[in-house]
């Protein structure tokens, strides 16, 4: 097999190779800031200069002012038939994904026996980024969780990432951390502040064959880095030398905390049991997870780690694996978080994932002839119809709610202009299998993911897309006004102490 092209890159100039020992701070932190940007800025989301995306959408929005003023009817039944031939292609390509993942689930599983069958001389070192900020009320819980891992502490190197002016996190991580291996790195400040930027500067420190990130609030499963390890060991045996990254599942531990956690989870669970395993049985890129993704460390370096000016790193990472040759796995182990339990917070930060959702699509698309070329038809299908298409038309929910309202309460003609026949059972059969779809696959992912108790939640789970939709509409807000802002999510709402056990799944 051939191993898969990296980046095209220069010989590092001395200086920087020497940033990359850990040496020069300045050095590391512009590393940190534009690695990737620099390496190729069209795959970063830096400001640029030139905007072409600005540019197509004027006028693009220009030619619908104009068709709207000049032929109104006509520019309107395109629009709409547009947008509902997007929702079908959505809603079935959803459904394609979640009965590939139920026959042929991709998933790596690795059993407690052959995680812990590996000597620990055999174990690669690991390094472990935890970036946080403003987190001094979950450090203390972030130690525990990561103090559990099963794997030998010589062979662990636990980076905290903490920003230089945090002062009560800085606090309180040198009031718990002496004793227990983590190492507290202090990021230097520079614009943007971004998660990606913080787990760049600590790459300048890294030493770990295999690199993942855990997030302040997470409870890892114990075994999980020894479970990587031999899912990687199992590619490399069968020739599998394109995996680089392996992504574990994430879910929520408070999930029955309120209405909102319930959704939350049981969106979680059906993200990462099918949606993600689906996209990956078809090959294609993968929207990352935000945390528990790990990954190689030559292979990041190689890319240029991770756009810091991206809000969702993530799926960024994930595509630009993909359009380099590179495949990712899921594997069979679950870090549980903490589901967002008010919708003011939850909106703050579901409307980052949107942004950077269209963020990393915008940039993707910068050269769609070499993405074609990288993924191929298929992958850009897959990827306009998932990462692009989620945001979109959260976006333009409102919309279709309204104009049916409209016609409920006073059938106005106009209404019905809008809807010819083809377009009107188009959508009102769209409407119908999504809407069924998605409360079926919530009532079976429940089940399936041994939390039962979630069902009566699946129910209504319609009345969530009201959240979805304010937040889509506050992430075009800000990616025309503040791309690369970071909107803090505050963490330490849930109400429950311990971790409970991940549910058994069913079989």
């Amino acid at each position: 097999m051939t191993v898969p092209r990296l980046l095209p890159v220069a010989p590092l100039p001395a200086s920087v190779a020497h940033a990359r020992d850990g040496r020069d701070l300045e050095l590391r932190s512009r590393l940190a800031t534009d690695g990737l940007a620099d390496l190729d800025d069209a795959l970063s989301a830096r400001p640029r200069r030139r905007r072409p995306a600005r540019v197509v959408a004027g006028v693009v929005l220009l030619m619908v002012v104009t068709g709207l003023v000049l032929a109104p009817r006509a520019t309107g039944v395109l629009l709409v038939g547009a947008v509902v031939l997007i929702y079908a292609a959505s809603t079935v390509h959803r459904l394609l994904l979640v009965r590939r993942a139920v026959a042929d689930d991709p998933t790596i599983q690795v059993s407690d026996a052959e995680a812990r069958a590996v000597p620990d001389a055999d174990l690669p070192v690991y390094t472990v980024l935890v970036p946080a900020y403003g987190e001094p009320a979950v450090v203390a819980r972030l130690v525990d969780g990561l103090t559990a891992l099963e794997y030998p502490a010589d062979k662990l190197e636990i980076l905290l990432l903490l920003e230089a002016d945090d002062a009560p996190t800085i606090a309180a991580a040198r009031r718990v951390c002496p004793g227990t291996g983590i190492r507290i790195v202090v990021v230097p400040p520079s614009s943007p502040r971004t998660k990606p930027k913080a787990c760049n500067f600590g790459l300048t420190e890294a030493t770990g064959e295999l690199v993942t990130i855990y997030d302040a609030e997470d409870r890892p499963e114990p075994l999980q880095l020894r479970r990587a390890v031999v899912a990687f060991h199992r590619a490399a045996a069968a020739g599998r030398e394109d995996l680089a990254c392996l992504q574990a599942r994430l879910s929520y531990h408070n999930a029955e905390q309120n209405l909102l956690t319930r959704w939350f989870t049981l969106e979680y669970d059906l993200w990462f049991r099918w949606l993600l395993p689906g996209l990956m049985a078809g090959r294609t890129p993968i929207p990352l997870g935000g945390t528990s993704n790990h990954i190689r460390r030559d292979v990041l370096v190689g890319l240029g780690g991770w756009d810091a000016w991206n809000v969702t790193e993530d799926a960024d990472l994930g595509i630009r694996l993909a359009r380099h040759g590179w495949t990712t796995a899921m594997l069979g182990s679950t870090t549980l978080e903490e589901a967002n339990s008010d919708a003011i917070n939850w909106v703050k930060q579901r409307s980052r994932w949107y942004k950077g959702y269209l963020q990393s699509v915008l940039v993707a698309l910068r050269a769609p002839g070499e993405l074609r070329r990288a993924v191929g038809l298929r992958g850009i299908a897959g990827l306009l119809l998932f990462v692009w298409a989620t945001p979109v038309l959260a976006l333009l929910n409102p919309v279709f709610w309204a104009m049916a309202l409209l016609w409920f309460l006073a059938e106005p003609a106009a209404v019905a202009a809008l809807f010819p026949p083809p377009t009107f059972y188009v959508g009102s059969a769209v409407w119908m299998v999504g809407t069924f779809a998605a409360v079926y696959c919530g009532l079976a992912i429940a089940r399936v993911g041994g939390r039962p108790w979630l069902a009566p939640a699946a129910l209504v789970v319609p009345a969530y897309w009201v959240l979805m939709s304010a937040a889509a509409a506050k992430a075009v807000l800000q990616l025309a006004l503040r791309p690369s802002y970071w909107e803090k999510t505050t963490h330490g709402l849930d109400t429950t102490s311990a971790a409970p056990a991940e549910p058994e799944l069913v079989r």
